[in-house]
Protein backbone atom coordinates (compact mmCIF):
# COMPACT_ATOMS: atom_id res chain seq x y z
CA UNK A 1 0.00 0.00 0.00
CA UNK A 2 1.63 3.42 -0.74
CA UNK A 3 0.71 6.43 0.40
CA UNK A 4 2.09 8.82 -2.70
CA UNK A 5 0.84 12.51 -2.40
CA UNK A 6 -1.08 13.69 -5.72
CA UNK A 7 0.24 16.81 -7.76
CA UNK A 8 -2.50 18.35 -6.26
CA UNK A 9 -1.90 17.90 -2.58
CA UNK A 10 1.98 18.31 -2.62
CA UNK A 11 1.55 21.72 -4.06
CA UNK A 12 -0.81 22.97 -1.12
CA UNK A 13 1.50 21.25 1.26
CA UNK A 14 4.36 23.51 0.16
CA UNK A 15 1.41 26.48 -0.16
CA UNK A 16 0.42 25.92 3.78
CA UNK A 17 3.58 25.22 4.78
CA UNK A 18 4.65 28.66 3.32
CA UNK A 19 2.15 30.29 4.78
CA UNK A 20 2.18 29.34 8.03
CA UNK A 21 6.41 29.62 8.21
CA UNK A 22 5.71 33.50 6.54
CA UNK A 23 2.72 34.76 8.35
CA UNK A 24 1.69 32.61 11.47
CA UNK A 25 4.73 31.18 13.01
CA UNK A 26 6.38 34.89 13.56
CA UNK A 27 2.97 36.27 15.05
CA UNK A 28 2.22 33.18 16.78
CA UNK A 29 3.02 34.60 20.35
CA UNK A 30 2.19 37.86 19.64
CA UNK A 31 -1.84 36.36 19.04
CA UNK A 32 -1.83 34.41 21.89
CA UNK A 33 -0.59 37.02 23.76
CA UNK A 34 -3.18 39.26 22.78
CA UNK A 35 -5.75 37.10 23.60
CA UNK A 36 -4.48 36.27 27.29
CA UNK A 37 -3.99 39.83 27.92
CA UNK A 38 -6.64 41.41 26.37
CA UNK A 39 -9.46 43.30 28.54
CA UNK A 40 -12.65 41.26 26.69
CA UNK A 41 -11.13 37.59 26.69
CA UNK A 42 -13.88 37.01 24.14
CA UNK A 43 -13.20 39.33 21.55
CA UNK A 44 -11.52 37.98 18.36
CA UNK A 45 -8.08 38.89 17.99
CA UNK A 46 -8.04 41.87 14.67
CA UNK A 47 -4.70 39.48 13.65
CA UNK A 48 -6.14 36.51 13.92
CA UNK A 49 -9.11 38.24 11.44
CA UNK A 50 -5.99 39.38 9.08
CA UNK A 51 -4.23 36.04 8.43
CA UNK A 52 -7.76 34.26 7.97
CA UNK A 53 -8.08 37.08 4.90
CA UNK A 54 -4.91 36.77 3.59
CA UNK A 55 -5.32 33.06 2.91
CA UNK A 56 -8.73 33.15 1.71
CA UNK A 57 -6.89 35.45 -0.53
CA UNK A 58 -4.51 33.34 -1.39
CA UNK A 59 -7.26 30.56 -1.86
CA UNK A 60 -6.05 28.68 1.29
CA UNK A 61 -9.70 27.80 2.32
CA UNK A 62 -12.09 25.10 3.26
CA UNK A 63 -9.56 22.21 2.39
CA UNK A 64 -11.75 19.76 4.64
CA UNK A 65 -15.24 18.84 2.80
CA UNK A 66 -14.66 16.12 0.07
CA UNK A 67 -17.46 16.89 -1.93
CA UNK A 68 -16.92 20.81 -1.47
CA UNK A 69 -16.47 21.45 -5.08
CA UNK A 70 -19.86 20.26 -5.87
CA UNK A 71 -21.89 22.32 -3.59
CA UNK A 72 -22.99 25.97 -5.38
CA UNK A 73 -24.00 29.08 -3.29
CA UNK A 74 -20.00 30.08 -2.17
CA UNK A 75 -17.25 31.10 -4.35
CA UNK A 76 -14.98 29.42 -0.94
CA UNK A 77 -15.89 26.05 -1.43
CA UNK A 78 -12.73 24.11 -1.40
CA UNK A 79 -10.92 21.65 -3.34
CA UNK A 80 -12.70 18.60 -3.03
CA UNK A 81 -10.30 16.82 -1.60
CA UNK A 82 -10.36 12.87 -0.27
CA UNK A 83 -9.60 12.20 3.34
CA UNK A 84 -6.09 11.27 2.37
CA UNK A 85 -5.31 13.94 0.15
CA UNK A 86 -6.89 16.45 3.28
CA UNK A 87 -4.20 14.50 5.82
CA UNK A 88 -1.01 15.79 5.60
CA UNK A 89 -2.79 19.22 5.12
CA UNK A 90 -4.69 18.44 8.71
CA UNK A 91 -1.16 17.39 9.89
CA UNK A 92 0.62 20.94 9.02
CA UNK A 93 -2.83 22.85 10.52
CA UNK A 94 -2.54 20.87 13.56
CA UNK A 95 1.15 22.39 14.37
CA UNK A 96 -0.83 25.73 15.64
CA UNK A 97 -3.61 25.77 17.65
CA UNK A 98 -4.87 29.22 15.51
CA UNK A 99 -4.05 27.18 11.76
CA UNK A 100 -7.35 25.40 11.60
CA UNK A 101 -9.38 28.45 12.05
CA UNK A 102 -6.99 30.22 9.71
CA UNK A 103 -7.81 28.27 7.38
CA UNK A 104 -11.78 27.70 8.05
CA UNK A 105 -10.82 23.69 8.67
CA UNK A 106 -11.39 23.75 12.44
CA UNK A 107 -13.17 22.31 14.64
CA UNK A 108 -16.32 22.27 15.22
CA UNK A 109 -17.24 24.13 12.47
CA UNK A 110 -15.78 21.21 9.91
CA UNK A 111 -17.85 18.44 11.15
CA UNK A 112 -20.84 21.23 11.42
CA UNK A 113 -20.66 22.02 7.73
CA UNK A 114 -20.19 18.16 6.91
CA UNK A 115 -23.79 17.50 8.45
CA UNK A 116 -25.24 20.45 6.81
CA UNK A 117 -23.72 19.50 3.02
CA UNK A 118 -24.67 15.97 3.31
CA UNK A 119 -27.78 16.14 5.70
CA UNK A 120 -29.24 19.87 5.38
CA UNK A 121 -32.05 21.14 2.84
CA UNK A 122 -31.08 23.84 0.30
CA UNK A 123 -32.83 26.16 2.45
CA UNK A 124 -30.52 25.45 5.43
CA UNK A 125 -27.80 25.16 3.23
CA UNK A 126 -28.07 29.05 2.11
CA UNK A 127 -28.95 30.22 5.23
CA UNK A 128 -26.22 28.46 7.38
CA UNK A 129 -24.30 26.55 5.08
CA UNK A 130 -22.89 28.92 2.53
CA UNK A 131 -21.55 31.83 5.62
CA UNK A 132 -19.48 28.66 6.75
CA UNK A 133 -18.26 28.12 4.15
CA UNK A 134 -16.93 31.88 3.35
CA UNK A 135 -15.97 32.56 7.05
CA UNK A 136 -18.65 35.04 7.98
CA UNK A 137 -19.96 33.30 10.81
CA UNK A 138 -19.15 30.20 13.59
CA UNK A 139 -20.60 27.39 14.73
CA UNK A 140 -21.53 24.79 18.08
CA UNK A 141 -22.05 21.03 18.18
CA UNK A 142 -24.30 20.95 21.22
CA UNK A 143 -24.58 17.39 22.15
CA UNK A 144 -22.69 16.46 25.60
CA UNK A 145 -24.96 16.65 28.67
CA UNK A 146 -23.48 16.44 32.48
CA UNK A 147 -26.18 14.65 33.83
CA UNK A 148 -25.69 11.70 31.76
CA UNK A 149 -22.48 9.61 30.69
CA UNK A 150 -22.35 11.32 26.97
CA UNK A 151 -20.16 8.78 25.71
CA UNK A 152 -23.58 6.93 25.20
CA UNK A 153 -25.28 8.95 22.74
CA UNK A 154 -28.29 7.06 23.43
CA UNK A 155 -28.68 8.56 27.06
CA UNK A 156 -28.83 12.03 25.55
CA UNK A 157 -31.99 13.77 27.55
CA UNK A 158 -32.56 16.90 26.26
CA UNK A 159 -36.03 17.01 24.60
CA UNK A 160 -37.31 17.93 21.48
CA UNK A 161 -41.27 17.93 21.24
CA UNK A 162 -43.20 19.07 18.83
CA UNK A 163 -45.66 21.68 19.71
CA UNK A 164 -48.38 23.14 17.34
CA UNK A 165 -46.05 24.38 14.57
CA UNK A 166 -43.06 24.80 16.03
CA UNK A 167 -40.77 22.29 18.24
CA UNK A 168 -40.22 22.81 22.09
CA UNK A 169 -36.39 21.96 23.29
CA UNK A 170 -35.76 21.84 26.81
CA UNK A 171 -32.21 20.62 28.44
CA UNK A 172 -28.77 21.52 30.03
CA UNK A 173 -25.76 21.11 27.87
CA UNK A 174 -21.98 21.40 28.54
CA UNK A 175 -18.79 21.58 26.92
CA UNK A 176 -19.85 23.12 23.81
CA UNK A 177 -17.48 23.73 21.79
CA UNK A 178 -17.57 27.36 19.95
CA UNK A 179 -20.65 28.58 21.70
CA UNK A 180 -18.51 31.38 23.43
CA UNK A 181 -17.20 32.68 20.82
CA UNK A 182 -19.17 36.06 19.86
CA UNK A 183 -19.06 34.96 16.25
CA UNK A 184 -21.17 31.95 16.65
CA UNK A 185 -24.57 32.33 15.55
CA UNK A 186 -25.65 28.33 15.07
CA UNK A 187 -26.07 25.75 16.85
CA UNK A 188 -26.74 21.87 15.90
CA UNK A 189 -28.88 20.56 19.07
CA UNK A 190 -29.02 16.75 19.60
CA UNK A 191 -31.99 15.46 21.10
CA UNK A 192 -34.72 13.20 21.77
CA UNK A 193 -37.97 13.14 20.16
CA UNK A 194 -39.39 9.93 20.83
CA UNK A 195 -38.03 8.75 23.91
CA UNK A 196 -40.66 5.67 24.03
CA UNK A 197 -38.68 4.10 20.74
CA UNK A 198 -37.70 0.61 22.11
CA UNK A 199 -35.01 1.10 19.36
CA UNK A 200 -32.98 3.53 21.28
CA UNK A 201 -31.09 4.71 18.51
CA UNK A 202 -34.44 6.26 17.07
CA UNK A 203 -35.14 7.77 19.49
CA UNK A 204 -32.48 11.28 18.83
CA UNK A 205 -33.01 14.25 16.25
CA UNK A 206 -30.72 17.22 15.36
CA UNK A 207 -32.25 20.20 15.06
CA UNK A 208 -31.24 24.06 13.76
CA UNK A 209 -30.79 26.42 16.65
CA UNK A 210 -29.94 29.39 16.70
CA UNK A 211 -27.82 31.38 19.32
CA UNK A 212 -30.10 34.46 19.24
CA UNK A 213 -33.23 32.17 19.97
CA UNK A 214 -35.27 33.08 23.20
CA UNK A 215 -34.83 30.70 25.80
CA UNK A 216 -30.76 29.71 24.64
CA UNK A 217 -28.55 30.68 27.73
CA UNK A 218 -24.89 30.45 27.96
CA UNK A 219 -24.29 29.75 31.69
CA UNK A 220 -20.63 30.15 31.36
CA UNK A 221 -17.33 29.16 29.84
CA UNK A 222 -16.21 25.42 30.98
CA UNK A 223 -12.41 25.10 31.48
CA UNK A 224 -10.60 22.65 30.29
CA UNK A 225 -7.29 21.97 33.14
CA UNK A 226 -7.82 26.19 34.08
CA UNK A 227 -7.69 27.28 30.37
CA UNK A 228 -11.14 28.43 29.33
CA UNK A 229 -9.87 28.22 25.71
CA UNK A 230 -10.89 31.99 24.80
CA UNK A 231 -12.22 32.97 22.17
CA UNK A 232 -13.90 30.50 21.21
CA UNK A 233 -14.63 28.53 24.50
CA UNK A 234 -16.43 25.50 25.34
CA UNK A 235 -19.70 26.70 26.98
CA UNK A 236 -22.28 25.39 29.63
CA UNK A 237 -25.71 25.94 28.04
CA UNK A 238 -29.35 25.70 29.21
CA UNK A 239 -32.04 25.12 26.82
CA UNK A 240 -35.68 26.39 28.12
CA UNK A 241 -38.31 26.42 26.70
CA UNK A 242 -36.66 27.43 23.32
CA UNK A 243 -38.90 26.95 19.86
CA UNK A 244 -38.25 26.95 16.57
CA UNK A 245 -39.55 26.16 13.40
CA UNK A 246 -39.92 22.30 12.23
CA UNK A 247 -37.98 23.56 9.17
CA UNK A 248 -34.85 23.31 11.08
CA UNK A 249 -35.18 19.28 11.74
CA UNK A 250 -31.80 17.85 10.42
CA UNK A 251 -33.45 14.78 8.11
CA UNK A 252 -36.31 13.79 10.21
CA UNK A 253 -37.27 12.18 13.31
CA UNK A 254 -35.30 9.45 14.80
CA UNK A 255 -32.03 10.23 12.57
CA UNK A 256 -30.28 12.41 14.64
CA UNK A 257 -28.05 8.59 15.91
CA UNK A 258 -27.05 8.47 11.74
CA UNK A 259 -26.28 11.88 11.64
CA UNK A 260 -23.59 11.75 14.65
CA UNK A 261 -22.41 9.08 13.33
CA UNK A 262 -21.65 10.19 9.92
CA UNK A 263 -19.99 13.62 11.61
CA UNK A 264 -17.75 11.57 14.25
CA UNK A 265 -16.16 9.86 11.90
CA UNK A 266 -14.48 12.42 10.19
CA UNK A 267 -14.06 14.33 13.49
CA UNK A 268 -12.40 11.71 14.80
CA UNK A 269 -9.92 11.30 12.22
CA UNK A 270 -9.19 14.84 11.94
CA UNK A 271 -8.17 15.03 15.33
CA UNK A 272 -5.99 12.76 14.75
CA UNK A 273 -4.73 14.20 11.89
CA UNK A 274 -3.88 17.55 13.68
CA UNK A 275 -2.27 15.74 16.56
CA UNK A 276 -0.03 13.80 14.50
CA UNK A 277 1.29 17.37 13.04
CA UNK A 278 1.24 18.84 16.59
CA UNK A 279 3.24 16.04 17.68
CA UNK A 280 6.22 16.42 14.86
CA UNK A 281 6.66 20.08 15.97
CA UNK A 282 6.85 19.39 19.50
CA UNK A 283 9.90 16.49 18.25
CA UNK A 284 11.41 19.08 16.44
CA UNK A 285 11.45 21.43 19.47
CA UNK A 286 12.77 18.07 21.47
CA UNK A 287 15.76 17.94 18.89
CA UNK A 288 16.37 21.79 18.96
CA UNK A 289 16.31 21.69 22.49
CA UNK A 290 18.65 18.41 23.00
CA UNK A 291 21.10 19.71 20.82
CA UNK A 292 21.42 23.48 22.25
CA UNK A 293 21.32 22.87 26.36
CA UNK A 294 24.14 21.60 28.40
CA UNK A 295 23.65 19.81 31.33
CA UNK A 296 26.24 18.36 33.92
CA UNK A 297 28.77 19.31 31.33
CA UNK A 298 27.65 17.52 28.23
CA UNK A 299 24.89 18.67 25.59
CA UNK A 300 21.03 16.93 25.84
CA UNK A 301 21.93 15.73 22.26
CA UNK A 302 25.01 13.43 24.16
CA UNK A 303 23.11 11.55 26.76
CA UNK A 304 21.90 8.24 25.85
CA UNK A 305 18.32 8.67 27.69
CA UNK A 306 17.41 11.69 25.35
CA UNK A 307 18.23 9.94 22.09
CA UNK A 308 16.32 6.96 23.33
CA UNK A 309 13.25 9.43 23.65
CA UNK A 310 13.62 11.24 20.96
CA UNK A 311 13.72 8.05 18.70
CA UNK A 312 11.03 6.50 20.39
CA UNK A 313 9.01 9.65 19.68
CA UNK A 314 9.80 9.65 15.96
CA UNK A 315 8.97 5.65 15.60
CA UNK A 316 5.76 6.25 17.39
CA UNK A 317 4.64 9.91 15.08
CA UNK A 318 5.62 7.30 12.26
CA UNK A 319 3.56 4.31 13.34
CA UNK A 320 0.48 6.72 14.23
CA UNK A 321 0.78 9.03 10.46
CA UNK A 322 0.84 5.91 8.53
CA UNK A 323 -2.67 4.63 10.16
CA UNK A 324 -4.48 7.81 10.01
CA UNK A 325 -2.81 7.32 6.40
CA UNK A 326 -4.33 3.79 6.20
CA UNK A 327 -8.01 4.70 8.05
CA UNK A 328 -8.70 7.96 5.71
CA UNK A 329 -7.51 5.46 2.60
CA UNK A 330 -10.18 3.21 3.50
CA UNK A 331 -12.48 5.38 4.66
CA UNK A 332 -12.37 7.07 1.07
CA UNK A 333 -12.69 3.33 -0.62
CA UNK A 334 -15.42 1.93 1.84
CA UNK A 335 -16.96 4.40 3.45
CA UNK A 336 -16.65 5.64 6.90
CA UNK A 337 -18.49 2.48 8.04
CA UNK A 338 -16.39 0.23 6.32
CA UNK A 339 -13.45 2.05 8.04
CA UNK A 340 -14.75 2.06 11.77
CA UNK A 341 -12.16 -0.17 12.99
CA UNK A 342 -9.20 1.49 11.87
CA UNK A 343 -10.61 5.28 12.85
CA UNK A 344 -11.32 3.31 16.39
CA UNK A 345 -7.91 2.05 16.33
CA UNK A 346 -6.84 5.64 15.45
CA UNK A 347 -8.55 7.24 17.45
CA UNK A 348 -7.36 5.16 20.27
CA UNK A 349 -3.67 5.04 19.31
CA UNK A 350 -2.64 9.29 18.17
CA UNK A 351 -4.17 10.68 21.42
CA UNK A 352 -2.32 8.47 23.76
CA UNK A 353 0.78 9.18 21.06
CA UNK A 354 0.58 12.98 21.59
CA UNK A 355 0.41 12.93 24.72
CA UNK A 356 3.53 10.50 25.60
CA UNK A 357 5.51 12.60 23.36
CA UNK A 358 4.27 15.80 24.28
CA UNK A 359 4.95 14.80 27.96
CA UNK A 360 8.45 13.53 27.12
CA UNK A 361 9.16 17.32 25.71
CA UNK A 362 7.90 18.95 28.65
CA UNK A 363 10.88 16.66 30.78
CA UNK A 364 13.48 17.93 28.49
CA UNK A 365 12.41 21.44 28.57
CA UNK A 366 11.96 21.55 32.08
CA UNK A 367 10.04 24.86 34.03
CA UNK A 368 10.03 26.24 30.40
CA UNK A 369 7.66 23.20 29.21
CA UNK A 370 5.25 24.33 31.66
CA UNK A 371 5.08 27.54 31.14
CA UNK A 372 3.77 30.10 28.81
CA UNK A 373 6.93 30.49 26.38
CA UNK A 374 6.57 26.96 24.53
CA UNK A 375 3.22 25.73 23.05
CA UNK A 376 3.97 22.42 25.18
CA UNK A 377 1.27 22.73 27.88
CA UNK A 378 -0.74 24.35 24.92
CA UNK A 379 -0.27 20.54 22.94
CA UNK A 380 -0.65 18.28 26.43
CA UNK A 381 -3.83 20.18 27.04
CA UNK A 382 -5.38 19.50 23.25
CA UNK A 383 -3.64 15.55 23.08
CA UNK A 384 -5.21 14.92 26.59
CA UNK A 385 -8.66 16.27 25.92
CA UNK A 386 -8.86 14.47 22.81
CA UNK A 387 -8.47 10.95 24.72
CA UNK A 388 -12.26 11.96 25.65
CA UNK A 389 -13.99 13.88 22.84
CA UNK A 390 -15.31 11.84 20.09
CA UNK A 391 -15.72 8.56 22.71
CA UNK A 392 -13.19 8.28 25.22
CA UNK A 393 -10.24 5.69 24.72
CA UNK A 394 -12.56 3.24 26.82
CA UNK A 395 -15.47 3.03 24.25
CA UNK A 396 -13.24 2.49 21.33
CA UNK A 397 -11.34 -0.18 22.70
CA UNK A 398 -14.46 -1.99 24.62
CA UNK A 399 -16.12 -1.65 20.39
CA UNK A 400 -13.36 -2.87 19.17
CA UNK A 401 -12.40 -5.74 20.74
CA UNK A 402 -16.25 -6.71 20.33
CA UNK A 403 -15.84 -6.23 17.07
CA UNK A 404 -12.50 -7.83 15.96
CA UNK A 405 -13.72 -10.92 18.56
CA UNK A 406 -16.79 -11.46 16.27
CA UNK A 407 -15.39 -11.35 12.90
CA UNK A 408 -11.84 -13.28 13.92
CA UNK A 409 -14.43 -15.83 15.70
CA UNK A 410 -16.94 -15.63 12.40
CA UNK A 411 -19.56 -14.12 14.31
CA UNK A 412 -19.55 -11.23 12.35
Amino acid sequence: MQFKHSPKTLELIDRVDQFLQNHLYPVEKELQESIDQAENRWAVPPLLEDLKARAKAEGLWNFFLPESEHLNGSQHTGFGLSNLEYAPLCELMGRSRFAGEIFNCSAPDTGNMEVLSRYGTDAQKDEWLTPLLEGKIRSAFAMTEPAVASSDATNIQTSIVKDGNEYLINGHKWYISGACDPRCEIMIVMGKTDPDNPDRHKQQSMILVPMKTPGVKVVRPMQVFGNDDAPDGHAEVIFDNVRVPPANLLLGEGRGFEIAQGRLGPGRIHHCMRLIGRAQRVLEMMCERAESRVAFGRKLSEQGKIREEIALSACEIEQARLLTLMAADTMDKQGNKGAKELIAMIKIVAPNMACTVTDRAIQMFGAAGVSQDTILADSYLYARIVRIVDGPDQVHINQLGRNLIKRMTGQA
